[in-house]
């Protein structure tokens, strides 16, 4: 039997998000960062079906005042952002946007790298790149 070769953790943003995060001034070494801390198991929110909600801190600035950020998220695999918002703009997501969410990362969690590829290709998804030495 061969041996498999270990997944590598991708991290990806959404076109919406890119937008939310260039207005907001979050890097994508930010959002790496974010998402490691997640994978690292330092999770702000778990909410449950592949969702989770993360604060970003930006270079330079704590988490506490910054953006919140939803992310579709499978341990060791994966990371989606996919939403994002000003704590002083927005307390929390409603309950129908959540469960919007959980059946988006139902569909976008189930993907193959492939087909993740292809929604990299079409432009729906933007892979963000880990920094040298990750």
């Amino acid at each position: 039997m061969r041996p498999v070769a270990p997944q590598r953790f991708a991290v990806y943003k959404s076109k919406p998000f890119a937008r939310f995060a260039r207005k907001a001034r979050i890097s994508d070494l930010d959002l790496w960062e974010t998402a490691r801390l997640a994978n690292a198991g330092q999770i702000d929110a778990d909410l449950g079906g592949g969702v989770i909600k993360q604060r970003i801190a930006r270079g330079g600035e704590g988490k506490s005042g910054g953006s919140r950020s939803i992310i579709l998220f499978r341990f060791r695999a994966r990371a989606v952002f996919v939403y994002g918002f000003e704590k002083k703009n927005l307390g929390n997501i409603k309950s129908d946007e959540l469960e919007a969410f959980r059946e988006l990362a139902d569909v976008i969690l189930g993907y193959s790298d492939s087909e993740m590829a292809k929604r990299v290709a079409d432009g729906a998804l933007i892979e963000i790149q880990p920094p040298k030495g990750d």
